[in-house]
Parts: structure tokens; C-alpha cells; sequence
């Protein structure tokens, strides 16, 4: 880079005297420059005029007349464009060919693309990590429940997970998908199977903390009861902080032991998630004093809970941290 500012930072002793090497001195303004010229003029792409334009469409167009494919048009001729470009200007109606001339194209159905459930602002108004932090202090509360989901197959079954984290007991739930409406439902079913067994969902879940997906937009679902009574509170993390919830994030770990990432869930019945969740809260925990999450969470709280959802004890040597767990 060329400058006439003078570098005092130049450790070249002969810099001022006559030398017969070229000399270059590096000015942070003008390198800046250079780079933002560089960063636009390699966006720009080729520019075509419209003579360029039409030659083009008239040489595309002779070859699809011929049956060749765009491929052999391009290696033939010096278009000055890239494939890409002929397909977009295409689909979007410039030429005089559409995709119907593509022997590929056509043989593609487009992509279907579905809305993904998302959380309205306004549902997220007193329900943030901050709101969460104050509603604790000020309720002098320490049991919460972190709850988030594990994805299998894109597109297929997962599981919703629940974690009491002053003692690290983690609940599991196989869903068919990850839309707002099955977990309603999910948690309306385990609320009415609760109240079934003479429990309440409020002495089990006074607060849930989660994160912000769409997953979970009916807010109204998690917190209200079978009466649309509210009985619990439902907060939502910061976006992109996964460390406000820590304790399920870890507990996803030893899940992932047993079925690791790629599993699909959809031959997973809920028995079988029932099996693997007594195994890893049978699973000793170092900062426990070595005692484990099932051991803790039935002396605070009996089995009642646990025996409800089918979640039993393991005894130390019999527990598998592995996907040999399912392996006949």
C-alpha cells in the first residue's frame, strides 16, 4: 500500500536514506478505502447491457431449440453470466424461454416452505429473563423448572423435556411434531393425566423457564389450568443464551448418550423414552455428594410424580449410559 503519511512505526533504519529497494509504507485510511472499493466492486457481478441481454436469450433460446442442455449452451458460448443467473432470470419472466424448457427444472417439484410457529412480542411482555430473575427474588423462590425439546429426524417426532433443576430429575414426552398446537396439547395431556392421580401441575411447575421457540407461543396452554385458571409462570430466556438455562442443556447431554444426535424418534415409543430417562436419573452426580436425581427428587417429593410417568429407580450397576440400552 502506498502512502505518503510517514510511518513512525517503520523499524527500517534507512527508510530516509537513499535505498535502492521499493519502499511501502501502510496508511490505515487509505487501506480501508481500498478494502470497501474491493468489497463493492466484488458484489457488483458483470454488468450486461441490453444488447448483451437479448444476445444472450436468443443464444439460450437456439440451444434449448437443438435439445441441448443449459450446461453444454454454457460451454459452447461466452455468455458473461453464470447458471445461476439464467435460472433466476427465467423463473422470474425475463427471457423468452421459461423453466418448462429445462429438462431438469421441470422434473422438480418447488421446495414447500411451512411458517414456522414464532412467540408475538406482546406474549413475551413481563414473561423475560429479567421478569423471571425478579419474580424469583421477590418471591423468595429457588425450585424451577427449565423446560426446552430434542429433535430427531427434521420434520418428524421429537421430545419435549422438563427438568427440575434443585434436583436434576428430567421428565420427557414423545410429540409428533414441534408446532405450537401438539405441545398445547402435549402439556394439556400431562395436566389432566396429573389431575387424574390427585396431583397438581402448580405443586410440580410453580415456574417454567424456557427459550423462544415458536414451540412454545401458546403461552396460555403452559400456564393456565383445565379451568383457563392461571396456576403457573411461564418466562422466556434471552434470544441466543442458552447458558440461562444450564441444567437441561446438560441433562440433553446424557440423553443424547443413549440416543445420539441424528437418532430418529419416530419409531420411539414413549416406554422406551420412559426406560432411558429411569436410567439417567439413575445416573450419580458428582456435584450430589454422589447421590442421584431419582434418590433426591423422591425423598423431597415421594414417588408419586415419578410412578405416574412410569420413571423408576436403577440401582448403580445396572445403569446403561449408551444406545446399548436398546440394542437387543
Amino acid at each position: 500500500m502506498n502512502c505518503n503519511v510517514n510511518c513512525k512505526s517503520n523499524p527500517c533504519r534507512k527508510r530516509h536514506a537513499v535505498c535502492a529497494f521499493d519502499k511501502h509504507f501502510y496508511c490505515a485510511k487509505n487501506a480501508q478505502k481500498e478494502y470497501e472499493n474491493l468489497l463493492t466492486a466484488s458484489r457488483e457481478g458483470i454488468p450486461l447491457n441490453k444488447e448483451k441481454f437479448y444476445q444472450n436469450d436468443g443464444i439460450i433460446s437456439k440451444g434449448f431449440g437443438n435439445g441441448q442442455l443449459l450446461y453444454q449452451i454454457m460451454q459452447a458460448n461466452d455468455l458473461g453470466i453464470c447458471a445461476a443467473t439464467v435460472y433466476n432470470h427465467a423463473k422470474k419472466g425475463y427471457f423468452s424461454f421459461d423453466n418448462i424448457n429445462f429438462p431438469r427444472v421441470v422434473k422438480f417439484k418447488p421446495r414447500k416452505s411451512k411458517p414456522r410457529d414464532y412467540i408475538p412480542t406482546g406474549l413475551k411482555k413481563g414473561r423475560s429473563y429479567q421478569d423471571f430473575t425478579l419474580f424469583m427474588s421477590q418471591n423468595d423462590l429457588i425450585h424451577y423448572v427449565e423446560m426446552d425439546t430434542v429433535i430427531g429426524r427434521i420434520g418428524g417426532k421429537a421430545i419435549l423435556t422438563l427438568i427440575f433443576t434443585s434436583y436434576n430429575l428430567m421428565l420427557a414426552f414423545v410429540v409428533d411434531n414441534l408446532s405450537s398446537a401438539c405441545l398445547a396439547a402435549k402439556i394439556i395431556e400431562i395436566k389432566t393425566r396429573l389431575k387424574d392421580n390427585g396431583l397438581s401441575f402448580a405443586q410440580f411447575f410453580p415456574v417454567i423457564l424456557t427459550d423462544n421457540g415458536g414451540e412454545f407461543a401458546d403461552v396460555f396452554a403452559f400456564e393456565n389450568d383445565l379451568a383457563a385458571k392461571p396456576e403457573t409462570k411461564l418466562f422466556f430466556c434471552d434470544p441466543c443464551k442458552s447458558w440461562q438455562k444450564p441444567h437441561i442443556e446438560k441433562n440433553h447431554s446424557l440423553l443424547r448418550d443413549i440416543l445420539p444426535k441424528g437418532t430418529s424418534f419416530d419409531n420411539l415409543s414413549q416406554d422406551r423414552l420412559n426406560l432411558a430417562l429411569s436410567h439417567v436419573n439413575s445416573t450419580a452426580r458428582p456435584h450430589m455428594g454422589g447421590k442421584t436425581p431419582y434418590e433426591l427428587f423422591t425423598f423431597a417429593f415421594s414417588t408419586a410424580l415419578t410412578d405416574v410417568f412410569d420413571i423408576g429407580f436403577v440401582p448403580p450397576a445396572n445403569v446403561i449410559q449408551s444406545p446399548k440400552l436398546f440394542t437387543p
